[in-house]
């Protein structure tokens, strides 16, 4: 059922948060969705048109024609390309409209975005807490930027979990930076430390270990959610980690352990894209880790 007066939302970008986003907002009423991405118009992007068709999001033929009346434009497209993505908009822009990125860079990055944006837009530095799935649109979001105050609102009247981190453009991007240190470096460590528990053997010894040192963590969950996240995700969380390793340099802190983790999650990432690991991801801890070897040499010989 639509809500009346509900913003007009367009998203420029539409994997996998933008589609969940808007599966959720369509739940919430929200009756007007368009979307552009720049594999609408190849073979490649058949997912993402199939999405969009079955979650009610028009499918746009172009940037502009994804913005054009839009209240509410949520820029959701890879790390790498979040600067050229809001370039590639700004031509169609109003200074009316909100501009909600919301893509895992640098603090940096964001305010290199803003200026560049010139205010051109209302822009906004949006970070996702968590996962997408399966809170949808209800996801914790941080904002910041001088147009937070304005947003807000609107966004909370939609039911989503949204709250403001500061007024500077980067604030939001800094806290999901930073948090991301330990998030995505303690799956990583996952994966090292029960990969060679596996091998060696002591997989239950190191749980009894872990359990006694850290009594409030349900472990064997954990490790079969993070090697499980990895696999998935692991090549996007791993430039994801190059955003954040920017940030502790532009903070004057050498990123010796998030380096790491940035090859840990590209690894497991990779070796997730091929048999038997993307056969075992189903079938938990114990098939994943068993499975890691000879995907691992499937992934070299494909190189």
């Amino acid at each position: 059922m639509n809500r009346p007066n509900t913003p007009r939302i367009s998203f420029i970008g539409f994997g996998e948060a933008g589609q969940a986003l808007a599966s959720g907002l369509r739940g919430a009423g929200v009756a007007q969705l368009a979307a552009w991405d720049i594999l609408f118009p190849e073979p490649q992007g058949e997912k993402l048109r199939h999405a969009a068709e079955t979650i009610g999001v028009r499918r746009a033929v172009s940037a502009q024609d994804a913005v054009a009346n839009a209240d509410i434009v949520l820029a959701a497209v890879t790390a790498a390309s979040s600067l050229d993505a809001a370039l590639s908009a700004k031509p169609y822009l109003k200074p009316e409209q909100f501009y909600l990125d919301i893509n895992s860079v640098s603090p940096g990055r964001k305010q290199e975005t803003a200026q560049a944006m010139d205010g051109a837009v209302r822009y906004v530095d949006v970070a996702v807490m968590a996962p997408v799935h399966p809170a949808l649109h209800k996801t914790p979001m941080l904002l910041a930027g001088p147009p937070a105050e304005a947003l807000l609102p609107l966004l909370q009247a939609l039911d989503m979990k949204a709250s403001i981190a500061g007024e500077p453009i980067g604030a939001a991007a800094a806290i999901k930076m930073v948090r991301s240190v330990m998030i995505k470096g303690l799956e990583a460590l996952t994966l090292e430390c029960f990969l060679a528990a596996h091998r060696a053997g002591v997989e239950p010894q190191i749980f009894q270990s872990l359990s006694h040192s850290f009594p409030g963590l349900d472990w064997p969950h954990m490790v079969e959610y993070n090697l499980e996240r990895m696999a998935n995700h692991g090549i996007r969380r791993a430039h994801e980690m190059e955003e954040v390793a920017d940030t502790l340099r532009e903070l004057g802190v050498d990123p010796h352990m998030t380096l790491g983790t940035i090859k840990r999650q590209e690894e497991m990432g990779t070796w997730g894209k091929v048999t038997p690991l993307k056969d075992a991801i189903e079938n938990g801890r114990v098939a994943m880790l068993d499975a890691i070897g000879e995907a691992k040499r499937t992934a070299d010989e494909a190189h």
